[in-house]
């Protein structure tokens, strides 16, 4: 049983606290409150969790406070969806809270859980209760009533705390009343809160990494840069951080010269404490080379350091890049989008476009490396799913302190992105282009077509598992039994508040095809003056994605 909590037991909650959260991934999707596939919580969370502990696996800080530093940075750059946001925010208060101490004792915790639930409460822009945000309140408010106790009682009150509040998430929130589940990302939390008891009571750490993750990466392309310097007999471009040695540095400088060209090494100036060598002499390096042998390069930093947020470019990648428009002047827009036929529809506009959609959040890192990639001095990035907005704004405050200004549109739905899209007007001032982007969007009504993959209440009565969901705005208004009839039913409701231009867009199952030309022959038969343009989106889990303007 712990007195002090140091910078091994953070290691060893991250740790658990991943291997848990993939544990309960599928029951904690489960909770998820519409019958819907929309975000899965647990998913997003398993996933932020893994970042944050790929992060920790990867440091070797000393003190308590800069490995809590290391989880909440690398939590925020693998947070997908708003629960995985809330929760790097909440690791950042606790690390804010111990910046300094080599280990905590009761009272620092109880005070770092105070600052994380503001810290968590601060990141929403509109705070809700019944949700994650109550359960760490909750959580915060049973730690500090445990007075002048040891550490393993505050941790346990700490929980008990957090799942009492969880219980109550029902009797806060009626839509979790209506459905009979408890909030999601709360479920997630109080997982993420027994790995720390856990580690607190006593538990020793596994042989070996975490297992792998059952999701499958993305596919993401390279990183994209301009050769600046250099000749074209290296193909590639290899830069990473390190952690090492004056000594060090100069023997790599020397390694690099006889594998290629372009050296730059530059240092932060500052010295690192508990990094490799464990040296007062150890600092922060920025390494660049071009070199034709990839994997050279990069054991040339291993045998002096440690090498890390490492990026490889292929120049022959930014050639193609820079034939497709990808680097361009003025500003740059970014867009969210979950099938091939949405991202292809963005990119004929000259949209650069991150992969995501339902169940397939993209994660903060994923946004902003697209709009670092940019290499635009202005920025508007389009979410296109109210599960992105957490992930887009923190991506765009890191792509901020870079110096890249990046304006986030709200679009909630992929049919307001491309009405937006649609204004954009290069030769406009920025401000008035995002203005005019943001006008857009909001004037566009949106409605999905989906299918319930599990009974439950809504609004307009009970579904059952297999019937089709019509929604507008996010909320449903029809349960019906075909996909062309709800379809239908949607855009007359769309019309009759006065649309003149609807799009449509099919998803990717073949019913989504078909309901789409149908709708298509309905609007032209009975509103020959409505002006209807169908794409086929791609997007899987909703047939049906409809516009309104």
């Amino acid at each position: 049983m712990l007195v002090h909590l140091d910078a091994s037991a953070v290691r060893r909650w991250c740790s658990m606290a991943a291997e848990d959260l993939e544990a309960h991934r599928g029951e904690i999707d489960d909770l998820n409150v519409f019958p819907i596939p929309d975000g899965d919580t647990g998913t997003n969370l398993a996933l932020t969790l893994k970042s944050a502990n790929e992060a920790v696996a990867g440091d070797r800080s000393a003190a308590v406070g800069a490995v809590l530093r290391v989880m909440a940075r690398g939590a925020l750059l693998g947070a997908r969806g708003n629960s995985g946001v809330i929760v790097s925010q909440l690791l950042r208060g606790l690390a804010d809270s111990l910046d300094g101490a080599v280990e905590a004792d009761a009272a620092m915790i109880v005070a770092g859980l105070r600052r994380a639930a503001d810290a968590a409460y601060a990141a929403v822009s509109q705070p809700v209760e019944g949700t994650i945000l109550s359960v760490i309140k909750g959580a915060a408010e049973a730690a500090e009533a445990a007075t002048d106790a040891d550490l393993a009682t505050v941790v346990q009150a700490c929980v008990g705390g957090a799942r009492e509040s969880l219980r109550r998430t029902p009797d806060q929130l009626a839509v979790l009343a209506r459905a009979g589940v408890v909030d999601a990302g709360g479920r997630g939390l109080v997982v993420l809160l027994e790995a720390l008891a856990t580690v607190v009571v006593g538990w020793s750490a596994p042989d070996g990494p975490p297992g792998p993750s059952r999701t499958a990466p993305r596919n993401r392309a390279a990183l994209e840069a301009i050769r600046e310097a250099g000749s074209d007999a290296f193909g590639y471009e290899v830069q990473y951080l390190l952690h090492t040695t004056e000594e060090g540095i100069e023997s790599l400088k020397s390694v690099l010269q006889r594998l290629g060209d372009s050296v730059v090494v530059v240092g932060s100036g500052e010295a690192t404490a508990g990094s490799v060598h464990d040296s007062a002499q150890t600092g922060l390096f920025n390494v660049h080379v071009h070199v034709n042998d990839v994997g050279a390069a990069i054991e040339a930093g291993i045998e002096v350091g440690r090498p890390h947020r490492i990026t490889v470019t292929r120049f022959a990648d930014q050639v193609a890049a820079e034939g497709d428009g990808r680097y361009r002047e003025g500003t740059v827009l970014v867009a969210v989008a979950p099938g091939v036929g949405l991202a292809d529809l963005f990119r004929s506009e000259g949209v650069l476009v991150v992969d995501g959609g339902p169940t397939c959040n993209p994660s903060t890192a994923e946004v902003l490396n697209e709009l670092v990639s940019s290499q635009a001095a202005r920025v508007i990035l389009l979410p296109n799913a109210a599960a992105v907005d957490g992930v887009a704004e923190m991506a765009a405050e890191e792509a901020r302190a870079q110096g890249i200004e990046v304006a986030v549109i709200p679009t909630k739905s992929p049919v307001q992105g491309l009405a937006a899209v649609a204004v954009h007007d290069e030769n406009r001032r920025f401000e008035d282009d995002v203005i005019a982007l943001a006008e857009a969007a909001a004037a566009t009504r949106f409605a999905e077509v989906t299918i319930a993959v599990r009974e439950s209440i809504t609004y307009v009565g009970r579904c059952q598992a297999g019937d089709v969901l019509g929604l507008i705005d996010g909320e449903v208004v029809e349960i019906g039994a075909e996909v062309a009839a709800v379809g239908i039913s949607l855009v007359e409701r769309l019309i009759s508040a006065g649309a003149e231009l609807v799009t449509v867009l099919a998803g990717s199952d073949p019913g989504g095809t078909e309901a789409a030309a149908v709708l298509a022959s309905h609007v032209k038969a009975h509103h020959p003056l409505i002006e209807l343009n169908a794409f086929a989106g791609g997007q899987p889990y909703f047939p049906l994605l409809i516009g309104a303007e």
